[in-house]
């Protein structure tokens, strides 16, 4: 008999991470956008330590598209990877009796078939 999926099990589809990537990527070019026009009016404003601000715009603008490309490329990790799933396990072992063998539960499954 082959076992059901469940969908909260399901991981998000391909265009929703690629999406996702996207949209942090997009961000992040924003803020180094940000980072190059406030360069700029600070050093119009000739703005008191002027130095330690432009020092501090130039390593965002050269840290952030780094940054970003490594975000755009990777994936989410596979869940027995995520630390909240490690976690969640430890929590669980803990509850149980040392000697208890927990059963696994059986997750609830509504078929419309039936």
């Amino acid at each position: 008999m082959q076992r059901s999926v469940i969908i909260t099990d399901a991981e998000p589809s391909q265009d929703d991470q690629l999406r996702s990537r996207q949209i942090k990527y997009l961000i992040m070019m924003s803020i180094r956008a940000l980072c190059l026009i406030l360069a700029a009016v600070l050093v119009s404003l000739r703005v008191p330590l002027l130095p330690l601000w432009l020092i501090l715009c130039v390593t965002a603008m050269i840290l952030l598209p780094w940054l970003a490309v490594m975000l755009a490329n990777d994936r989410p990790p596979k869940e027995q990877y995520r630390l909240s799933n490690k976690l969640h396990l430890r929590a669980r072992a803990e509850e149980a009796p040392p000697n208890a063998i927990a059963p696994a539960r059986e997750p609830t499954v509504i078929d419309a078939e039936e």
